[in-house]
């Protein structure tokens, strides 16, 4: 096989590659064989990440509200009627790197030009994005369909359909350990709770029924926390938006779901801020419109800052490094902003979003790439 990079021997060409910002592999995959195989193999991000050249970047599926449009009436009048129409949001693919300044798009779907399914599952394994289900944008039907898109080589492929029953408002996360994704919850297309879930092998294609969780758990969370997958609150068929104060967790060695904890939750509070902190803690928002950070301690939740006001509403939550990131409005229907809460002492900085990525923010994560 010819040298990595030409004059150099192999070590220092290495060094070079897993230098190149993760913006640019797919440039780098494009260059000839060489270079292609050198950046797919695993060792080249644990070099990468070892190096500490490695960087955590944002990914979120968020609104692209174009504006309103005029679309002509027929009338018997001969001169036409306009009437205006507001705009239903089309949601993309958005990335950033904020302590650069890097805000950008993904491509989008092919076959997808209306935009991202509505509330999709979104999560990251590897070096790639998972795409799972939602509501297809045009038809607003149920989609069992999984899309995968590879930061290395910048293409989109398509996965194996998720199996069963067409379901929505799922909880949706990835194992930081393998490449596996569990989907567990949401409801049918009878609005009936679901206490199903599967797992999904991302490298293999291929997934796998798990057993029942031990209650139905429709608008649930899921995260992964120490080694297993957690599934937050959600509620039964019964009742419609009251979600419960309860937690589940798979354990994948054993195969099996832990003992249900019955008071995780704050009272009158949901599960979607839950996010796992650097320190292994989880960290939610809540009291009222979810305006205190608190962090799990023991089975407490303790305070540790106030919300700003202007990115309460509607916001969305993600751990990134050793930050907090809060991205919301002040109220329904404005522009988003965003802060990031220092961990460790526990201060907000301004993040400023430009003005095309300020839209609302339906799902997303943070890989380290």
């Amino acid at each position: 096989m010819d040298s990595i990079i030409p004059g150099l021997i192999d070590d220092l060409g290495r060094e070079c590659l897993i230098r190149v910002p993760f913006n640019e592999l797919p440039t780098v995959a494009s260059v000839c064989r060489n270079w292609s195989y050198e950046i797919s193999v695993p060792e080249f991000f644990r070099h990468r990440k070892a190096a500490g050249v490695s960087r955590p970047i944002i990914v979120i599926a968020q609104a692209q509200v174009e504006a309103q449009s005029e679309v002509p009436i027929e009338n018997s009048d001969p001169d036409p009627v306009v009437k205006e129409h507001p705009a239903r949001p089309a949601y993309r693919l958005t990335v950033s790197e904020p302590k650069a300044g890097i805000w950008a798009h993904l491509p989008p779907i092919p076959g997808l030009p209306e935009g991202l399914p509505m509330f999709c599952g979104l999560v990251g394994s590897g070096s790639d994005l998972v795409v799972v289900g939602g509501w297809d944008p045009v038809t607003w039907k149920a989609s069992q369909a999984v899309y995968i898109y590879s930061f290395l080589y910048g293409k989109w492929r398509e996965g194996a359909d998720m199996p069963g029953v067409r379901r929505s408002f799922f909880g949706c996360a990835a194992s930081d350990i393998d490449r596996t994704v569990v989907v567990a919850g949401g409801h049918d297309e009878d609005k009936n709770a679901l206490s199903s879930a599967m797992m999904y092998y991302v490298e293999e294609d291929k997934w796998v029924t798990l057993p029942d969780m031990c209650k139905p758990r429709d608008e649930c969370k899921v995260v992964f926390h120490r080694g297993r997958f957690h599934v937050i609150s959600g509620y039964p068929t019964d009742m419609q938006g009251c979600f419960e104060r309860t937690v589940e967790a798979f354990d994948s060695s054993t195969w099996q779901w832990g003992p249900v904890v019955e008071e995780f939750l704050e009272v009158g509070s949901g599960p979607g801020s839950c996010v796992v902190g650097p320190d292994g803690r989880m960290y939610s928002c809540i009291g009222r419109r979810s305006s205190d950070v608190a962090v799990r301690q023991g089975d407490k939740w303790l305070v540790v800052a106030e919300v700003p006001a202007d990115v309460r509403s509607s916001h969305w939550t993600v751990t990134y490094g050793d930050k907090l990131v809060v991205i919301g409005s002040s109220k329904l229907g404005e522009p988003h902003s965003g802060y990031m809460l220092d961990l460790k002492n526990f201060k907000w900085t301004k993040l400023e979003l430009p003005t095309k990525f300020n839209g609302h923010v339906q799902c997303g994560f943070v890989l380290e790439i």
